[in-house]
């Protein structure tokens, strides 16, 4: 999910959608794609065709036991990660979860794909999908609609509920890495929680300064090839996994 700098959201996509937000937003595009003029563009019936389309092929893939993701709608900036990427988060969280006393929650900011692997991979990690895309409900008591324009309008159980928080912010902004970051620190208690971070590389000094969390060595990588170097923060140092933090000479560790 990356974007190019400066660039402006569209009508439709979730900067229009969200209309409490203050600026442009900077979008995470496919590379190849100048601007939104320049794609064909499907009629209104013909993109739901395709939408359901995607959706009855994903359900018809899953196998039993797996949770349903959704097909990607661009227009909400939504970029899932590839099966490594997925996997390789959902090993992490889980070993994080089963470092912590009791049942420790999970919390997944935009992150839906790695709700998905998750549920599939350690179904009996409590976790909770934060999004703005109401297909989501689906997951019934597991998902929570959230605005990132409203970053602290949650059910107050949430708050400081959650050691283990993973985010995606869906803009390349700093307001939007701004409001994010106050979601961060709404859902994980002040001490010993785990934070990771995906964002574009382009996020390194905004997100040192919001949340204190440094690159690490892997690198996501989305099914669809986006333009934009994307990086993985985190609060700690996760040693031989996830490549450690990145200590080359420009990574501000």
């Amino acid at each position: 999910m990356a974007s190019l700098p400066g660039r402006a959201a569209s009508p439709g996509r979730r900067g229009a959608k969200q209309a409490m937000a203050s600026g442009p937003e900077e979008e995470r595009v496919r590379p190849g794609v100048e601007d939104d003029e320049d794609i064909p563009q499907l009629s209104s019936a013909a993109a739901l065709a395709l939408r359901e389309f995607l959706e009855q092929r994903l359900e018809g893939e899953k196998g039993e036991g797996d949770v349903e993701l959704v097909a990607e709608d661009w227009r909400l900036s939504q970029f899932w990660y590839d099966d490594r990427t997925a996997q390789e988060l959902a090993a992490e969280v889980a070993r994080l979860a089963s470092s912590l006393p009791g049942a420790a929650a999970v919390a997944c900011i935009a992150c839906p794909t790695l709700y998905a692997y998750l549920k599939k991979s350690s179904p009996d990690v409590p976790a909770r999908l934060l999004e703005y895309d109401e297909r989501f409900g689906r997951y019934g008591a597991d998902f929570t609609f959230y605005d990132y324009n409203r970053p602290e309008e949650l059910p107050p159980a949430m708050e400081h509920a959650y050691r283990i928080v993973v985010a995606d912010p869906p803009y390349l902004s700093q307001e939007c890495l701004e409001k994010v970051a106050k979601t961060v620190s709404f859902l994980a208690p002040p001490e010993g929680s785990f934070l990771l971070l995906l964002t574009g590389e382009v996020q390194t000094d905004r997100a040192l300064e919001l949340l204190n969390v440094h690159p690490c060595g892997f690198k996501p990588q989305h099914s669809n090839k986006l333009g934009n170097v994307f990086r993985l923060f985190t609060n700690y140092d996760p040693a031989n996994r996830l490549g450690g933090w990145d200590r080359s000479n420009d990574a501000h560790i």
